[in-house]
């Protein structure tokens, strides 16, 4: 089994919490590792959707042959 811990979140989220875990057959430990998991996506698609920096466009831009 893996380490836990508690972490605090106020009734009207834990009970959010609970009746996702629920509609997805999950647990809400799991649930919330999904959400973890979704917002790490969301960061990351607004990184790469930002503008590319001087090195970055240098690089694309480079003479492969």
């Amino acid at each position: 089994m893996t380490e836990t811990t508690t972490v605090r979140v106020d009734r009207a989220t834990h009970d959010e919490l609970k009746r996702l875990a629920r509609e997805r057959n999950s647990t809400v430990a799991e649930t919330v590792s999904r959400a973890v998991r979704g917002l790490r996506q969301e960061q990351m698609g607004q990184h790469l959707a930002g503008s590319l920096g001087d090195s970055e466009r240098d690089w694309l831009d480079a003479d492969i042959g």
